[in-house]
């Protein structure tokens, strides 16, 4: 059965993100060296906006 046209979204469409993904905050932490995998959990980070390009 194939999808109606008018339930499609198109992929330029879905806006731009304005914070980073889990994956995303923990590398940018780590590059600062406010993260350390050992002892800090990946639950419950806080949110880093996307900076402006």
């Amino acid at each position: 059965m194939s999808m109606d046209p008018s339930l499609k979204v198109a992929t330029n469409m879905s806006g731009k993100r304005s914070v980073l993904k889990r994956e995303e905050r923990v590398a940018k932490l780590q590059a600062d060296k406010k993260f350390d995998t050992s002892k800090d959990r990946v639950l419950g980070l806080a949110k880093t906006l996307v900076g402006k390009s």
